[in-house]
């Protein structure tokens, strides 16, 4: 792997990857799926299209949609070809009751339909490694893991640019996408940081530890990250508000690294824990050992 010189404390880890991956199998998802009815309050009520002919132009439009929201119950009509246009593209589809996108839509005719378009364009996960290189650089990448939060996923955004990172990874579901609270969280560093949103984590990170970019989990339980060697090509999974990172992520993670408390509370918000930790690995990448 680059970097041949690790210090001694870490000599010879990144040798053998396996000793901590013990997860072998993980779920992918299909290319299609059917809606699903869980999601809504997860979206941002910003930046909303809303009506079946605006949504029709939206999607004729080729422009990203993080999601399509539609009213429960019996569909008819144009809604329905909507839908499976969205299923088609692999756009998350959620059933919510009237009353939530009568208020989502402040009230305005949505006609049982209301879509979500990216404040910018995804890019691909080949894309970020590709900036890495066209930088000379080894790949550092962040990995949110269900952040459902804006306004966290803006300030993440704002961290991973800061530092230098070269890209950042969202998953399609369960996670809020690139809306425009995230974009204003984010103060103008969503127009210089590559986001790629995935329709499977498990599987992305399969992919990355196969290119060689080796994964580190933000988790309690894990050795101090001001005493890890992160001077190699790797993506930092950053959890979720509530949950952290999911059990899969972590078994599939090479290393946890942790950042130790002192007081009485146990932990950061999680755009704080990112500062700190991307910041570290920043340090490291521009150190000379």
């Amino acid at each position: 792997m680059e970097n041949g010189n690790r210090n001694n404390k870490n000599k010879g880890k990144y040798n053998d990857r396996n000793k901590n991956n013990v997860g072998k199998n993980f779920h992918r998802d299909g290319e299609r799926r059917a809606p699903r009815r869980d999601e809504a309050e997860q979206v941002d009520t910003e930046g909303l299209i809303v009506g079946r002919n605006a949504v029709r132009e939206l999607l004729r439009s080729g422009r990203a949609i993080d999601k399509l929201l539609v009213q429960k119950g019996e569909r008819e009509g144009s809604i329905v070809v909507l839908v499976a246009e969205a299923i088609e593209r692999n756009i998350p589809v959620i059933e919510t009751e009237k009353a939530k996108l009568d208020k989502m839509s402040d009230f305005a005719a949505h006609q049982g339909v209301v879509a979500m378009a990216a404040e910018k364009e995804y890019c691909s996960v080949e894309d970020i490694l590709e900036i890495a290189k066209e930088r000379g650089e080894k790949p550092f990448i962040v990995i949110a893991d269900g952040i459902t939060d804006p306004h966290n996923l803006g300030a993440m955004i704002r961290c991973a640019e800061g530092v230098g990172a070269h890209g950042l990874i969202i998953p399609k579901r369960r996670a809020v996408g690139l809306t425009p609270v995230v974009s204003k969280s984010s103060c103008g560093a969503i127009e210089h940081l590559a986001v790629a949103k995935v329709t499977n984590l498990a599987a992305t990170v399969e992919e990355l530890k196969e290119k060689g970019i080796w994964i580190f989990a933000a988790e309690s339980g894990g050795a101090a990250y001001y005493d890890t060697d992160f001077n190699c090509p790797c993506a930092i999974i950053m959890g979720s508000e509530g949950e952290g990172v999911s059990r899969l992520l972590k078994e599939k993670a090479d290393y946890i690294t942790s950042i130790p408390m002192y007081g009485k509370v146990n932990s950061f918000n999680v755009s704080t824990a990112t500062a700190v930790i991307l910041a570290e690995v920043s340090r490291q990448h521009r150190t000379t050992k």
